[in-house]
């Protein structure tokens, strides 16, 4: 029995990282030995154990074969003459496909280690076309490694395109399509994810809706970038530089879907893009499977951005209704995440990205005023039934309008 730390870790290391997580590759065993040493079965399709110990994956060296179109369509052969480099072979990228046996040395049959010095992701064979997530977790390490002007090889981005043409990415289940894009926004750069996926043509089969935004044009005095597309991707970068809030980047991604149903006459104006937005948010996140929470603040965003751009020219009420609206009373935490993602958007353009922007004080200058004031103060003062919701509507209102003379008063006088 030989056991390898294998994958990621092995990659992360020589990368001077500190690894995520750590997997091990067992050579020349079999399952009743491992039984035998106290580790515990977790595997269905293929043997994996944990460690009695540490609880970290072993896995007993596999080959596997493709039997049918999709993620689930593979038959795996695990045996004890199984070799480390056959294990290795099965695996998607040559960064990945290393080991590291007990005294440190690297095993690296297919030349993983020249390409992270070459910052290149290289598929390890054409076996790699067999399963459709290897595009997504391509995509995503692109956007992971993006920052050391980590590429594609020429050959994989063939070889994913093929699979593009042939059908492939149609087997994607929703589950995995939502788990690596959820991945990917947390990383550094996300938005290189949807580019990759764009120019191997998957986005058009994922994210039809996305795809859809390039070849819009905005108006140029709004938009120095012009194209739609190009600003969803800019505002996504600015949101990653914001907040680390996958949801934040997610709203921030999805808030102009609108914008691809305007029909053409209307360009470059997009009138009512933020109503129509909604319904597609909606659809692709039921259609991905999103989280809820996901959903709820993405359709926030996508419904109320236009009203925050124009936060200097609300009045006190036009605030409180917005406040209102995105729940901000009864989830403050969403306020922030809205104004995160509404933030992005206004950076989201060539020349405005280290812009000063007064929309994000206006609206929590007009919060805290407004939270100010209570349901128990006024229920106190005698009032009940709808009297009350209308009174500390009224209140709130006065609060905001005081709050903002406030704020022009001290601009004034700066």
């Amino acid at each position: 029995m030989q056991i390898y730390l294998v994958g990621g870790a092995v990659r992360d290391k020589l990368l001077g990282l500190e690894p995520r997580d750590r997997d091990w590759v067992v050579v020349g065993a079999t399952p009743e030995e491992m039984l035998a040493l106290g580790y515990t079965p977790v595997g269905k399709d293929f043997p994996v154990f944990l460690h009695p110990k540490t609880k970290e994956e072993y896995a007993l060296a596999r080959t596997e074969r493709k039997t049918a179109p999709g993620y689930h369509g593979f038959a795996f052969h695990a045996a004890p003459d199984v070799t480390l480099e056959e294990d290795l072979k099965r695996r998607d990228l040559t960064i990945n496909a290393m080991a590291e046996d007990g005294e440190g040395n690297i095993i690296d049959p297919f030349g993983g280690r020249a390409d992270l010095e070459q910052g290149r992701l290289r598929h390890v064979s054409d076996a790699f076309a067999e399963d459709p997530v290897r595009i997504l977790r391509i995509a995503r390490y692109a956007a992971r490694y993006g920052k050391w002007g980590f590429r594609i090889a020429h050959a994989t981005h063939a070889l994913m395109k093929r699979m593009v043409a042939e059908g492939e990415v149609d087997a994607l289940v929703a589950e995995r399509v939502w788990q690596e894009t959820e991945r990917a926004l947390g990383e550094e750069s996300p938005s290189r994810f949807f580019e990759v996926l764009r120019n191997c043509g998957a986005l058009a089969r994922i994210f039809p809706e996305l795809e859809r935004l390039f070849g819009v044009p905005q108006p140029r005095h709004h938009h120095p970038e012009e194209d739609t597309g190009l600003h969803t991707l800019l505002v996504l970068e600015q949101a990653a530089r914001l907040s680390p809030d996958t949801r934040v980047r997610f709203a921030a991604l999805v808030h102009d879907l609108g914008k691809g149903t305007t029909p053409q006459e209307e360009w470059p104006r997009h009138i009512a893009h933020e109503h129509r937005g909604v319904a597609l948010v909606e659809a692709l996140c039921e259609r991905l499977r999103v989280p809820r929470d996901y959903r709820d603040l993405a359709v926030i965003v996508t419904q109320h951005h236009g009203v925050y751009h124009r936060a200097e020219e609300l009045r006190p009420g036009t605030l409180l209704d917005l406040l209102e609206r995105i729940d901000a009373f009864r989830r403050p935490e969403r306020l922030e995440q809205y104004l995160l993602a509404c933030e992005a958007d206004s950076r989201g353009r060539p020349g405005f990205e280290e812009q000063h922007f007064a929309q994000p004080g206006i609206i929590r200058q007009a919060y805290h005023a407004a939270v100010q004031v209570g349901a128990r103060e006024v229920v106190e003062r005698g009032f009940s039934g709808k009297e009350v919701g209308d009174e500390l509507h009224r209140l709130r209102v006065g609060a905001i309008k005081e709050a903002l003379q406030g704020m022009a008063t001290e601009h004034t006088e700066k």
